[in-house]
Protein backbone atom coordinates (compact mmCIF):
# COMPACT_ATOMS: atom_id res chain seq x y z
CA UNK A 1 0.00 0.00 0.00
CA UNK A 2 1.31 3.46 -0.86
CA UNK A 3 2.38 5.64 2.05
CA UNK A 4 -0.48 8.11 1.38
CA UNK A 5 -2.97 5.56 2.70
CA UNK A 6 -0.81 3.97 5.40
CA UNK A 7 -0.82 4.70 9.11
CA UNK A 8 2.55 4.18 10.84
CA UNK A 9 1.59 1.52 13.39
CA UNK A 10 -0.12 -0.75 10.87
CA UNK A 11 2.49 -0.13 8.19
CA UNK A 12 5.24 -1.11 10.63
CA UNK A 13 3.72 -4.59 11.01
CA UNK A 14 4.34 -5.26 7.33
CA UNK A 15 7.91 -3.98 7.18
CA UNK A 16 10.72 -6.40 6.47
CA UNK A 17 12.26 -5.39 9.78
CA UNK A 18 9.23 -6.55 11.73
CA UNK A 19 8.81 -9.72 9.68
CA UNK A 20 12.44 -10.71 10.22
CA UNK A 21 12.15 -9.95 13.92
CA UNK A 22 9.28 -12.43 14.09
CA UNK A 23 11.24 -14.93 12.00
CA UNK A 24 14.18 -14.62 14.37
CA UNK A 25 11.94 -15.16 17.40
CA UNK A 26 10.39 -18.28 15.88
CA UNK A 27 13.79 -19.77 15.06
CA UNK A 28 15.10 -18.98 18.55
CA UNK A 29 12.02 -20.45 20.19
CA UNK A 30 12.36 -23.59 18.09
CA UNK A 31 15.97 -23.95 19.26
CA UNK A 32 14.87 -23.53 22.88
CA UNK A 33 12.21 -26.18 22.41
CA UNK A 34 14.73 -28.57 20.86
CA UNK A 35 17.07 -28.05 23.82
CA UNK A 36 14.24 -28.88 26.22
CA UNK A 37 13.59 -32.13 24.35
CA UNK A 38 17.23 -33.13 24.79
CA UNK A 39 17.32 -35.57 21.89
CA UNK A 40 18.76 -33.49 19.03
CA UNK A 41 22.16 -32.55 20.42
CA UNK A 42 21.40 -28.88 21.09
CA UNK A 43 22.11 -27.92 24.67
CA UNK A 44 20.57 -25.25 26.88
CA UNK A 45 23.83 -23.34 26.52
CA UNK A 46 23.56 -23.50 22.73
CA UNK A 47 20.00 -22.21 22.87
CA UNK A 48 21.00 -19.41 25.22
CA UNK A 49 23.87 -18.44 22.91
CA UNK A 50 21.51 -18.39 19.92
CA UNK A 51 19.04 -16.25 21.85
CA UNK A 52 21.75 -13.75 22.80
CA UNK A 53 23.59 -13.51 19.48
CA UNK A 54 21.03 -14.07 16.72
CA UNK A 55 20.84 -10.94 14.59
CA UNK A 56 20.10 -9.91 11.03
CA UNK A 57 20.34 -7.04 8.58
CA UNK A 58 17.58 -6.25 6.12
CA UNK A 59 20.15 -4.95 3.68
CA UNK A 60 22.37 -8.06 4.00
CA UNK A 61 19.39 -10.37 3.48
CA UNK A 62 18.43 -8.49 0.32
CA UNK A 63 22.01 -8.79 -0.93
CA UNK A 64 22.10 -12.53 -0.27
CA UNK A 65 18.69 -13.11 -1.86
CA UNK A 66 19.92 -11.71 -5.17
CA UNK A 67 22.15 -14.77 -5.44
CA UNK A 68 20.27 -17.38 -3.41
CA UNK A 69 16.83 -16.57 -4.88
CA UNK A 70 15.24 -17.72 -1.61
CA UNK A 71 14.24 -15.29 1.10
CA UNK A 72 14.20 -17.78 3.98
CA UNK A 73 17.64 -19.16 3.13
CA UNK A 74 18.96 -15.63 2.75
CA UNK A 75 17.59 -14.77 6.19
CA UNK A 76 19.03 -17.91 7.80
CA UNK A 77 22.40 -17.38 6.14
CA UNK A 78 22.61 -13.84 7.44
CA UNK A 79 21.42 -14.71 10.94
CA UNK A 80 23.83 -17.61 11.20
CA UNK A 81 26.69 -15.26 10.42
CA UNK A 82 26.06 -13.66 13.80
CA UNK A 83 25.63 -16.92 15.71
CA UNK A 84 28.68 -18.93 14.80
CA UNK A 85 29.10 -22.68 15.41
CA UNK A 86 25.74 -23.29 17.21
CA UNK A 87 23.96 -22.00 14.10
CA UNK A 88 23.83 -25.61 12.88
CA UNK A 89 20.84 -26.07 15.21
CA UNK A 90 18.91 -23.16 13.71
CA UNK A 91 16.00 -24.31 11.52
CA UNK A 92 16.74 -27.90 12.60
CA UNK A 93 14.09 -30.24 11.16
CA UNK A 94 12.07 -27.32 9.83
CA UNK A 95 11.03 -26.29 6.35
CA UNK A 96 10.56 -22.79 4.96
CA UNK A 97 6.80 -22.71 5.39
CA UNK A 98 7.12 -23.69 9.04
CA UNK A 99 8.81 -20.36 9.51
CA UNK A 100 6.95 -18.27 6.95
CA UNK A 101 3.41 -19.44 7.64
CA UNK A 102 3.70 -19.32 11.42
CA UNK A 103 5.14 -15.82 11.20
CA UNK A 104 2.48 -14.68 8.74
CA UNK A 105 -0.32 -15.83 11.03
CA UNK A 106 1.33 -14.01 13.93
CA UNK A 107 1.64 -10.82 11.87
CA UNK A 108 -2.02 -11.10 10.95
CA UNK A 109 -3.03 -11.29 14.61
CA UNK A 110 -1.04 -8.11 15.20
CA UNK A 111 -2.86 -6.42 12.33
CA UNK A 112 -6.29 -7.65 13.39
CA UNK A 113 -5.76 -6.36 16.93
CA UNK A 114 -5.21 -2.86 15.55
CA UNK A 115 -8.30 -3.14 13.36
CA UNK A 116 -10.39 -4.23 16.33
CA UNK A 117 -9.28 -1.08 18.12
CA UNK A 118 -10.35 0.97 15.08
CA UNK A 119 -13.77 -0.68 15.02
CA UNK A 120 -14.22 -0.23 18.75
CA UNK A 121 -13.61 3.50 18.38
CA UNK A 122 -16.16 3.82 15.58
CA UNK A 123 -18.73 1.80 17.51
CA UNK A 124 -18.32 4.09 20.50
CA UNK A 125 -18.73 7.20 18.35
CA UNK A 126 -21.83 5.87 16.60
CA UNK A 127 -23.42 4.77 19.87
CA UNK A 128 -22.74 8.13 21.51
CA UNK A 129 -24.04 10.14 18.58
CA UNK A 130 -27.09 7.89 18.25
CA UNK A 131 -28.06 8.82 21.79
CA UNK A 132 -27.40 12.50 21.09
CA UNK A 133 -29.64 12.51 18.02
CA UNK A 134 -32.32 10.00 19.00
CA UNK A 135 -34.99 12.74 18.87
CA UNK A 136 -33.67 14.59 15.79
CA UNK A 137 -36.51 14.06 13.31
CA UNK A 138 -35.69 13.56 9.64
CA UNK A 139 -37.28 11.86 6.66
CA UNK A 140 -36.52 8.23 5.90
CA UNK A 141 -35.90 7.33 2.26
CA UNK A 142 -36.48 4.12 0.35
CA UNK A 143 -35.32 3.85 -3.25
CA UNK A 144 -34.04 7.39 -2.73
CA UNK A 145 -37.63 8.65 -2.37
CA UNK A 146 -39.12 10.15 0.78
CA UNK A 147 -40.88 7.42 2.76
CA UNK A 148 -41.80 8.16 6.41
CA UNK A 149 -40.39 10.21 9.30
CA UNK A 150 -37.63 8.68 11.41
CA UNK A 151 -34.85 10.07 13.60
CA UNK A 152 -31.28 10.72 12.64
CA UNK A 153 -30.27 8.78 15.71
CA UNK A 154 -31.54 5.66 13.97
CA UNK A 155 -28.90 6.15 11.27
CA UNK A 156 -26.12 6.30 13.85
CA UNK A 157 -27.64 3.31 15.67
CA UNK A 158 -27.77 1.27 12.46
CA UNK A 159 -24.13 2.04 11.84
CA UNK A 160 -23.22 1.09 15.42
CA UNK A 161 -24.92 -2.30 15.02
CA UNK A 162 -23.13 -2.86 11.69
CA UNK A 163 -19.75 -2.10 13.27
CA UNK A 164 -20.51 -4.48 16.14
CA UNK A 165 -21.15 -7.24 13.61
CA UNK A 166 -17.88 -6.35 11.88
CA UNK A 167 -16.12 -6.73 15.23
CA UNK A 168 -17.69 -10.15 15.77
CA UNK A 169 -16.69 -11.35 12.32
CA UNK A 170 -13.15 -10.10 12.76
CA UNK A 171 -12.82 -11.72 16.18
CA UNK A 172 -13.97 -15.02 14.69
CA UNK A 173 -11.49 -14.66 11.83
CA UNK A 174 -8.71 -13.83 14.29
CA UNK A 175 -9.32 -17.09 16.11
CA UNK A 176 -9.19 -19.01 12.82
CA UNK A 177 -5.97 -17.33 11.65
CA UNK A 178 -4.12 -17.48 15.01
CA UNK A 179 -2.42 -20.77 14.27
CA UNK A 180 1.11 -21.96 13.71
CA UNK A 181 2.60 -24.92 11.87
CA UNK A 182 6.03 -26.45 12.46
CA UNK A 183 5.50 -29.92 11.08
CA UNK A 184 8.13 -30.43 8.39
CA UNK A 185 8.11 -31.08 4.67
CA UNK A 186 4.57 -32.42 4.16
CA UNK A 187 3.30 -32.10 7.68
CA UNK A 188 4.26 -35.52 9.04
CA UNK A 189 6.67 -34.28 11.75
CA UNK A 190 9.20 -36.68 10.22
CA UNK A 191 12.17 -34.55 11.29
CA UNK A 192 10.78 -32.56 14.19
CA UNK A 193 8.89 -33.36 17.35
CA UNK A 194 5.36 -31.87 17.66
CA UNK A 195 6.51 -30.46 21.00
CA UNK A 196 8.52 -27.83 19.12
CA UNK A 197 5.38 -26.63 17.35
CA UNK A 198 3.44 -26.59 20.60
CA UNK A 199 6.17 -24.67 22.41
CA UNK A 200 6.62 -22.04 19.69
CA UNK A 201 2.89 -21.49 19.23
CA UNK A 202 2.28 -21.14 22.95
CA UNK A 203 4.97 -18.48 23.25
CA UNK A 204 3.48 -16.56 20.33
CA UNK A 205 -0.13 -16.84 21.50
CA UNK A 206 -1.03 -19.14 18.62
CA UNK A 207 -2.65 -22.58 18.42
CA UNK A 208 -0.96 -25.44 16.54
CA UNK A 209 -2.69 -26.21 13.27
CA UNK A 210 -4.16 -29.71 13.76
CA UNK A 211 -2.95 -30.76 10.31
CA UNK A 212 -0.73 -28.66 8.12
CA UNK A 213 0.54 -30.12 4.86
CA UNK A 214 3.70 -28.04 5.19
CA UNK A 215 1.50 -24.96 4.92
CA UNK A 216 -1.43 -23.60 6.87
CA UNK A 217 -4.58 -24.14 4.81
CA UNK A 218 -5.58 -20.96 2.99
CA UNK A 219 -9.27 -21.14 3.80
CA UNK A 220 -8.19 -19.48 7.05
CA UNK A 221 -6.72 -16.53 5.21
CA UNK A 222 -9.76 -16.40 2.93
CA UNK A 223 -12.04 -16.10 5.96
CA UNK A 224 -9.95 -13.24 7.27
CA UNK A 225 -9.92 -11.42 3.95
CA UNK A 226 -13.70 -11.88 3.74
CA UNK A 227 -14.11 -10.37 7.21
CA UNK A 228 -11.90 -7.44 6.21
CA UNK A 229 -13.92 -6.97 3.03
CA UNK A 230 -17.22 -7.02 4.90
CA UNK A 231 -15.92 -4.46 7.39
CA UNK A 232 -14.84 -2.29 4.47
CA UNK A 233 -18.26 -2.72 2.86
CA UNK A 234 -19.96 -1.55 6.06
CA UNK A 235 -17.65 1.47 6.20
CA UNK A 236 -18.47 2.18 2.56
CA UNK A 237 -22.19 1.96 3.33
CA UNK A 238 -21.82 4.62 6.02
CA UNK A 239 -19.64 6.87 3.87
CA UNK A 240 -22.00 6.57 0.91
CA UNK A 241 -24.94 7.65 3.06
CA UNK A 242 -22.99 10.68 4.24
CA UNK A 243 -22.16 11.58 0.64
CA UNK A 244 -25.83 11.34 -0.31
CA UNK A 245 -26.92 13.45 2.66
CA UNK A 246 -24.34 16.12 1.75
CA UNK A 247 -25.71 16.70 -1.75
CA UNK A 248 -26.73 20.32 -2.23
CA UNK A 249 -30.36 19.36 -2.77
CA UNK A 250 -30.38 17.42 0.52
CA UNK A 251 -27.70 18.90 2.81
CA UNK A 252 -28.84 17.28 6.03
CA UNK A 253 -25.31 16.29 7.04
CA UNK A 254 -21.80 17.32 6.08
CA UNK A 255 -18.41 15.86 6.79
CA UNK A 256 -16.03 18.23 8.63
CA UNK A 257 -14.55 21.04 6.54
CA UNK A 258 -11.42 22.23 8.29
CA UNK A 259 -10.02 25.72 8.57
CA UNK A 260 -7.99 26.60 5.50
CA UNK A 261 -9.34 23.67 3.49
CA UNK A 262 -10.12 24.25 -0.20
CA UNK A 263 -12.73 22.22 -2.03
CA UNK A 264 -11.99 22.97 -5.67
CA UNK A 265 -9.19 24.55 -7.66
CA UNK A 266 -11.76 26.25 -9.90
CA UNK A 267 -14.85 26.83 -7.72
CA UNK A 268 -14.18 28.53 -4.37
CA UNK A 269 -17.64 27.69 -3.04
CA UNK A 270 -17.18 23.90 -3.08
CA UNK A 271 -17.25 21.81 0.13
CA UNK A 272 -16.88 18.30 -1.22
CA UNK A 273 -17.20 15.04 0.79
CA UNK A 274 -13.71 13.98 -0.22
CA UNK A 275 -12.94 11.83 2.82
CA UNK A 276 -16.18 9.89 2.48
CA UNK A 277 -15.40 9.41 -1.21
CA UNK A 278 -11.90 8.21 -0.32
CA UNK A 279 -13.36 5.69 2.11
CA UNK A 280 -15.63 4.35 -0.65
CA UNK A 281 -12.72 4.11 -3.05
CA UNK A 282 -10.40 2.24 -0.69
CA UNK A 283 -13.23 -0.09 0.33
CA UNK A 284 -13.27 -1.30 -3.29
CA UNK A 285 -9.64 -2.36 -2.95
CA UNK A 286 -10.28 -4.33 0.23
CA UNK A 287 -13.37 -6.00 -1.24
CA UNK A 288 -11.58 -6.93 -4.44
CA UNK A 289 -8.66 -8.43 -2.49
CA UNK A 290 -11.02 -10.91 -0.84
CA UNK A 291 -11.36 -12.69 -4.17
CA UNK A 292 -7.62 -13.36 -4.15
CA UNK A 293 -8.07 -15.06 -0.78
CA UNK A 294 -10.71 -17.37 -2.21
CA UNK A 295 -8.52 -18.15 -5.23
CA UNK A 296 -5.61 -19.02 -2.93
CA UNK A 297 -7.50 -21.81 -1.17
CA UNK A 298 -7.10 -24.36 -3.98
CA UNK A 299 -3.46 -25.47 -4.29
CA UNK A 300 -1.77 -28.48 -5.89
CA UNK A 301 -1.59 -31.54 -3.65
CA UNK A 302 0.04 -30.76 -0.29
CA UNK A 303 1.23 -27.33 -1.40
CA UNK A 304 2.48 -25.05 -4.11
CA UNK A 305 3.44 -21.39 -3.86
CA UNK A 306 0.96 -19.82 -6.27
CA UNK A 307 -0.70 -18.26 -3.23
CA UNK A 308 2.48 -16.73 -1.86
CA UNK A 309 3.10 -13.84 -4.24
CA UNK A 310 -0.55 -12.80 -4.29
CA UNK A 311 -1.05 -12.82 -0.53
CA UNK A 312 2.14 -10.84 0.07
CA UNK A 313 0.25 -8.02 -1.62
CA UNK A 314 -3.37 -8.45 -0.55
CA UNK A 315 -2.91 -9.28 3.14
CA UNK A 316 -0.74 -6.26 3.77
CA UNK A 317 -2.73 -3.95 1.50
CA UNK A 318 -6.11 -4.98 2.91
CA UNK A 319 -5.14 -4.51 6.54
CA UNK A 320 -3.32 -1.24 5.86
CA UNK A 321 -6.14 0.17 3.69
CA UNK A 322 -8.84 -0.89 6.14
CA UNK A 323 -6.94 0.59 9.08
CA UNK A 324 -6.60 3.86 7.17
CA UNK A 325 -10.21 4.11 6.02
CA UNK A 326 -11.59 3.16 9.45
CA UNK A 327 -9.51 5.91 11.02
CA UNK A 328 -10.88 8.39 8.49
CA UNK A 329 -14.40 7.15 9.06
CA UNK A 330 -14.05 7.69 12.81
CA UNK A 331 -12.93 11.26 12.13
CA UNK A 332 -15.87 11.93 9.81
CA UNK A 333 -18.46 10.44 12.17
CA UNK A 334 -17.11 12.16 15.25
CA UNK A 335 -17.20 15.56 13.53
CA UNK A 336 -20.19 15.03 11.27
CA UNK A 337 -22.09 18.32 11.02
CA UNK A 338 -25.87 17.97 11.16
CA UNK A 339 -28.51 20.43 9.96
CA UNK A 340 -31.82 19.79 11.81
CA UNK A 341 -33.58 22.76 10.21
CA UNK A 342 -32.75 21.42 6.76
CA UNK A 343 -34.01 18.02 7.87
CA UNK A 344 -37.30 19.61 8.84
CA UNK A 345 -37.53 21.49 5.55
CA UNK A 346 -36.95 18.27 3.63
CA UNK A 347 -39.51 16.54 5.83
CA UNK A 348 -42.12 19.08 4.75
CA UNK A 349 -40.99 19.32 1.12
CA UNK A 350 -43.53 16.83 -0.21
CA UNK A 351 -46.50 18.55 1.46
CA UNK A 352 -47.60 15.69 3.66
CA UNK A 353 -46.99 12.76 1.31
CA UNK A 354 -44.81 11.09 3.95
CA UNK A 355 -47.90 10.64 6.15
CA UNK A 356 -49.82 8.58 3.59
CA UNK A 357 -49.31 5.25 5.37
CA UNK A 358 -50.86 6.46 8.63
CA UNK A 359 -53.75 8.06 6.77
CA UNK A 360 -54.31 4.76 4.97
CA UNK A 361 -54.49 2.90 8.29
CA UNK A 362 -56.81 5.51 9.80
CA UNK A 363 -59.22 5.12 6.87
CA UNK A 364 -59.20 1.35 7.33
CA UNK A 365 -59.86 1.83 11.05
CA UNK A 366 -62.84 4.02 10.10
CA UNK A 367 -64.44 1.11 8.28
CA UNK A 368 -63.21 1.45 4.68
CA UNK A 369 -61.79 -1.53 2.81
CA UNK A 370 -58.05 -1.44 2.25
CA UNK A 371 -58.53 -1.19 -1.52
CA UNK A 372 -60.93 1.74 -1.24
CA UNK A 373 -58.79 3.51 1.34
CA UNK A 374 -55.64 3.05 -0.79
CA UNK A 375 -57.41 4.48 -3.82
CA UNK A 376 -58.59 7.58 -1.93
CA UNK A 377 -55.13 8.32 -0.52
CA UNK A 378 -53.23 7.56 -3.73
CA UNK A 379 -55.49 9.76 -5.88
CA UNK A 380 -54.82 12.75 -3.64
CA UNK A 381 -51.14 11.86 -3.27
CA UNK A 382 -50.56 11.75 -7.03
CA UNK A 383 -52.02 15.24 -7.39
CA UNK A 384 -49.67 16.55 -4.70
CA UNK A 385 -46.75 14.66 -6.24
CA UNK A 386 -47.35 16.28 -9.62
CA UNK A 387 -47.47 19.76 -8.06
CA UNK A 388 -44.27 19.14 -6.11
CA UNK A 389 -42.38 17.78 -9.10
CA UNK A 390 -43.46 20.70 -11.27
CA UNK A 391 -42.58 23.21 -8.53
CA UNK A 392 -46.13 24.45 -8.51
CA UNK A 393 -47.95 25.82 -5.51
CA UNK A 394 -50.81 23.69 -4.32
CA UNK A 395 -52.59 22.02 -1.46
CA UNK A 396 -51.09 19.57 0.96
CA UNK A 397 -52.17 15.94 1.05
CA UNK A 398 -54.14 16.64 4.22
CA UNK A 399 -55.98 19.58 2.63
CA UNK A 400 -56.97 17.60 -0.44
CA UNK A 401 -58.24 14.72 1.66
CA UNK A 402 -60.16 17.03 3.99
CA UNK A 403 -61.99 18.41 0.92
CA UNK A 404 -62.61 14.93 -0.54
CA UNK A 405 -66.18 13.75 0.26
CA UNK A 406 -65.03 10.11 -0.03
CA UNK A 407 -62.63 10.64 2.88
CA UNK A 408 -64.42 10.30 6.27
CA UNK A 409 -61.65 12.11 8.19
CA UNK A 410 -61.95 15.83 8.88
CA UNK A 411 -59.10 18.38 8.93
CA UNK A 412 -58.54 18.12 12.69
CA UNK A 413 -58.29 14.34 12.56
CA UNK A 414 -55.89 14.49 9.62
CA UNK A 415 -53.76 17.09 11.37
CA UNK A 416 -53.46 14.87 14.42
CA UNK A 417 -52.50 11.85 12.31
CA UNK A 418 -49.96 13.78 10.24
CA UNK A 419 -47.42 14.67 12.91
CA UNK A 420 -43.87 13.24 12.67
CA UNK A 421 -43.95 12.25 16.33
CA UNK A 422 -46.80 9.84 15.61
CA UNK A 423 -44.32 7.71 13.66
CA UNK A 424 -41.73 7.62 16.44
CA UNK A 425 -43.69 6.40 19.44
CA UNK A 426 -41.95 3.00 19.51
CA UNK A 427 -38.36 3.85 18.53
CA UNK A 428 -37.31 3.60 22.18
CA UNK A 429 -37.20 -0.16 21.63
CA UNK A 430 -34.39 0.36 19.12
CA UNK A 431 -32.31 2.51 21.44
CA UNK A 432 -32.87 0.09 24.31
CA UNK A 433 -31.26 -2.61 22.13
CA UNK A 434 -28.38 -0.28 21.36
CA UNK A 435 -27.60 -0.02 25.06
Amino acid sequence: MISRYSRPEMARIWTLQNKYEVWREIEVLACEAQSLLGDSGITAEDAAHIRASADFSVERIAELEKTLRHDVIAFLTNMNESIGEPSKWVHYGMTSSDLGDTALCYLLTQAVDLLLEDLSRIEEICTRRARETRDMVCVGRTHGIHAEPMTFGMKFARWAFAIRRAQQRLLAAREVIAVGAISGAVGTYSSIDPFVEQYVCEKLGLTPDPLSTQIVARDRHAQLLAALATAAASAEDIALEIRALQKTETLEAEEPFTSGQKGSSAMPHKRNPIISERICGLARVVKANAQVGFDNVALWHERDISHSSAERVVLADSTIALDYLLNKLAWVLDGLVLYPQRMRANLDATRGLIYSSHILLALIDSGMSREAAYRVVQNAAMQVWEDVQNAQSGATLMQLLADDPSCPLDAAQLDEICQPEQFLMRVDAIFDRLC
